[in-house]
């Protein structure tokens, strides 16, 4: 993920600061003691992880069914390029256990269109495709391009009457500036949001730390976290919001996805396990399943 990329962080802040005070509007103020908890990394094809998260000798056509023994769900960047076909849903569909969700991004050809796609047909093309997941259909999300500012928030409007929350439950990430002045700036966004009931991404990236917002506008956090090759501040980085997050499941916080990003991603793994660590402390949460390496000895290869 090149947004927000930085190559010398020690002069950055990483404290997470504090909740938009719309999220504990949004929140029941009841305590939620098993929330579903996800998490997992961007993509499955790497052949790196052969070894360390993959047994020996899989082969690529394997991958996701070996991701999904480790994790419980995917940024599935893939359906940002192109929408996939209903054989291809239900092949990702049978390689996935009952604990799997599946994170759809929007299509490209939606996201980054001057209407959000409204006037192609390509809606109801990749919504009739992507209900095919069924039961392992999670939250999709939608990634605003950059130029996507809050004059636009009419578009997003039109966007959100017509896109099938009760079927496709959606979360929206912003990027533009004009959404970050002050805290304020965001209240139209997210009133929007609330009323549509879809969610927001929270992205924690060294290089944007104004799009930093905790705001949440439902149940749901979907956090998309963007390490630094496991300097020791993604760590403490992590800590922050296993604290966090457990806040917000005192105050009825339902849901939560958290997603490892790391350079080229091929450590993504090792920041899911340090992140269950956490959560087995502190949360006392039961889990389905955990991320391991099959070998640390593998660790020294990274």
């Amino acid at each position: 993920m090149k947004f927000g990329k930085l190559q010398d962080i020690s002069q950055v802040n990483f404290e997470l600061g504090q909740p938009h005070s719309y999220t504990k509007q949004v929140l029941p103020q009841v305590a939620i003691k098993t929330p579903k908890f996800y998490w997992g990394c961007t993509g499955w094809s790497m052949k790196e992880w052969v070894g360390s998260i993959y047994p020996e000798g899989t082969k690529t056509k394997d991958y996701l069914q070996q991701y999904a023994k480790q994790f419980t769900t995917i940024e599935l960047n893939t359906t940002h390029y192109r929408i996939p076909t209903a054989e291809t849903i239900e092949k990702w569909y049978k390689d996935t256990d009952e604990h799997f969700k599946f994170a759809p991004k929007i299509p490209q050809v939606i996201s980054h269109s001057s209407d959000l796609g409204l006037g192609q047909g390509v809606l109801a093309h990749f919504c009739k495709n992507i209900v095919g997941l069924r039961d392992k259909l999670g939250c999709s999300f939608m990634q605003l391009p950059p130029h996507f500012g809050a004059d636009s928030l009419p578009i997003l409007k039109l966007f959100l009457e017509q896109f099938p929350t009760d079927e496709i439950p959606l979360a929206i990430e912003v990027r533009h500036p004009s959404w970050f002045e002050n805290e304020h700036s965001l209240i139209p966004l997210l009133d929007l949001l609330h009323t549509h009931h879809v969610s927001t991404v929270i992205t924690d990236v060294a290089g944007k730390r104004e799009v930093l917002h905790l705001a949440l506008t439902t149940p749901l956090a979907m956090i998309r976290f963007v390490g630094n090759g496991l300097h020791p501040t993604d760590y403490t980085r992590v800590d922050a919001w296993v604290d966090l997050l457990g806040d917000w499941m005192d105050q009825g916080l339902e849901e939560i996805y958290f997603f490892s990003h790391q350079p080229d991603n091929i450590l993504s793994p090792q920041l899911c396990i340090y992140l269950l660590e956490q959560i087995e402390q502190k949360w006392q949460l039961p889990l389905p399943k955990k991320t391991k390496l099959l070998d640390s000895g593998q660790m020294s290869l990274f």
